[in-house]
């Protein structure tokens, strides 16, 4: 796929990735080998059927294509940008073994970006069945659990903390890899199926759960995965040392890289940004945007990065530095507590049989990383808040515990990062999508 040319997209925000055009588009679904047994199927979270509308690409039947995706996947302008394709339904095509896999996610965002040209996704309001839904969470799985349920008919209502609808979509995922025009174009169109949003509602503060449950036959909780994780090393509070959720969210959610921005991201030279998955890229490369220096520092190799190969390979066309096989032992500060860098190990890879390499330290092996900026991306934990407000039974880590996606409440349910810690926004639309369909067998709407 063609993509802005990393000299200009250093310094805006735009969407990296430009898409298909027609032609382009027909070229590579006509590499589709539409197998019998199309594998691809099996390895899509929530279905779509692949070879169907790839051959209605390859036939140039773009709203038949669109039809079909929409079958499974309500959110197919979302997907295509930022679904880890490459290990899902790209990772079981056949072409693949001996090339280059079909491009599957490529397709399905360039099928829904002619929908939404072309205006296919006005949708209207089902009749109504009389059941209403509350959704607590505005992220994958909670707009993904509200399709299914205002498609067949529930007056579902979400109630979102923050005063903007889609979660991690909207606050985590920078501008340049999932513009936000797409996603409220997703939202709207939830709108437009009887879908109430309700914004700056914390329940179990602003409204009670007990209320929720008075006034509701079912509650979908999609709560989500938002508190941070912090490594627990000397001088982590200081001066210059963020989450990376904290940095994704004021560039997200409050345009902190605006030059007269009310929330301001920290001055800085160079930064040092711990981890190496998405959000670790995704902070990098916002932060490489507002100008200065940018190292990634994580603990295993190149080849244990569990970041999408396409995100790694556009930080390093972006100029982000890498530092491999290093791990942070503290935080070096000045007099006044200001970060003048981490300090670090060296760690060498041991093959002990499993599917990643563990790591241990070499010993007296540790030296400074220069930098005046720290952004800990190491991952989340379940949002506290859970276990404080809702009353539902929970492991030890905080995540609710489900029976598919009951919980111990009869009329409770939950999904997503909620139930299975952090993971990828298709796995949560998956969840929610199950829960619907749960939901609405409980209600007695669907078979």
């Amino acid at each position: 796929m063609r993509t802005l040319d990393s000299s200009i997209r250093v310094n805006n925000f735009e969407e990296v990735n430009l898409g298909y055009n027609r032609d382009e588009a027909v070229a590579e679904a006509s590499r589709c080998l539409n197998c019998a047994n199309p594998r691809c199927v099996l390895g899509c979270p929530v279905n779509i059927q692949i070879p169907k509308f790839i051959q209605a690409i390859k036939e140039n039947k773009m709203e038949s294509a669109a039809s079909i995706i929409e079958e499974s996947n309500s959110f197919p302008g979302i997907c295509g940008r930022v679904c880890p394709q490459e290990k899902q339904c790209e990772a079981m095509c056949i072409k693949g073994f001996r090339g280059d896999a079909i491009s599957i996610g490529s397709l399905e965002r360039y099928v829904a970006d002619w929908a939404l040209e072309n205006k296919l996704n006005d949708t209207t309001h089902a009749i109504s069945n009389g059941k209403r839904v509350a959704i607590i969470g505005s992220g994958p799985s909670g707009l993904a659990c509200a399709s299914v349920l205002a498609f067949h008919g529930c007056e579902v209502t979400i109630y979102e903390a923050l005063h903007k609808a889609g979660g991690v979509l909207a606050y985590g995922i920078p501008e340049f890899r999932l513009p936000k025009r797409i996603l409220q174009e997703e939202i709207d169109k939830l709108k437009k199926m009887g879908v109430n949003f309700v914004f700056n509602t914390l329940i179990g503060a602003t409204i009670s759960f007990s209320e929720l449950k008075k006034t509701n036959d079912a509650i979908y909780v999609a709560t989500g995965a938002g508190l941070p994780k912090f490594m627990g090393i000397k001088n982590e509070m200081a001066k210059g040392v963020f989450s990376a959720n904290e940095i994704l969210t004021r560039i997200n959610l409050m345009k902190s890289f605006e030059h007269d921005a009310k929330t301001p991201i920290y001055a800085y030279k160079k930064c040092l940004v711990v981890g190496g998955g998405n959000v670790a890229m995704d902070a990098a490369r916002s932060i490489k945007r507002m100008g200065g220096e940018v190292s990634i520092v994580y603990r295993r190799s190149l080849d244990e990065l569990p970041a999408r190969r396409e995100e790694v390979l556009h930080a390093y066309e972006e100029g982000i530095e890498f530092n491999y096989l290093v791990n942070p032992l503290e935080v070096e500060v000045d007099g006044e507590g200001h970060v003048l860098g981490l300090r670090v190990a060296k760690m060498e890879l041991i093959d002990e049989g499993g599917k990643r390499k563990s790591v241990r330290e070499i010993p007296d092996s540790s030296y400074v990383i220069p930098g005046d900026m720290v952004i800990m991306a190491i991952g989340t934990n379940a949002n506290p808040l859970i276990r404080k407000n809702i009353d539902l039974e929970c492991d030890d880590k905080g995540l609710i515990i489900v029976d598919g996606t009951k919980t111990s409440d009869v009329a409770v349910f939950a999904g997503g990062d909620a139930v299975t810690g952090a993971a990828t926004v298709i796995l949560a639309m998956e969840a929610g999508k199950k829960a619907g369909l749960e939901i609405g067998k409980y209600l007695g709407i669907m078979d």
